[in-house]
């Protein structure tokens, strides 16, 4: 993991975040030499599956109402 001092990170902090988000690396932030901050990246958000199918498909008719001639007993 790579190490970094505060003061160095507070001056590249745009272009090191850019690098974690692209190396997948995280940094570690240290304060005179001892740790304080890790910068990792963001996990992946997970496909749920409502809403999977939103714009793919669409509902005609009414879904909602009883089927004609269907009778519950």
């Amino acid at each position: 993991m790579k190490k970094i001092a505060a003061g160095e990170f507070k001056a590249r902090c745009l272009a090191l975040m850019e690098d974690v988000r692209s190396t997948r690396q995280p940094i570690l932030i240290t304060k005179r030499g001892k740790p304080v901050a890790k910068l990792v990246p963001v996990e992946t958000e997970k496909d749920d599956w409502l809403g999977r199918l939103e714009g793919v498909y669409k509902v005609v008719g009414d879904i909602e109402s009883p089927i004609p001639g269907w009778e519950t007993k």
